[in-house]
């Protein structure tokens, strides 16, 4: 089963880095929180911290 990229319609210069990521990543919506009530699962929440690999 393959997963939905949901961030490839994505405005965020920090979420597209990631849209190609193994990651089944949502954007903040109700949907998503919905989903994670749904699954009763956490929502682990992105501040869009960002560097270059020099700084990291």
């Amino acid at each position: 089963m393959g997963r939905t990229n949901r961030l490839a319609g994505v405005t965020s210069p920090y979420l597209l880095q990631h849209a190609d990521n193994p990651v089944d990543w949502w954007p903040r919506s109700p949907e998503a929180f919905e989903e994670a009530r749904r699954r009763e699962v956490p929502v682990l929440l992105s501040v869009g911290h960002s560097a270059c690999h020099w700084c990291q």
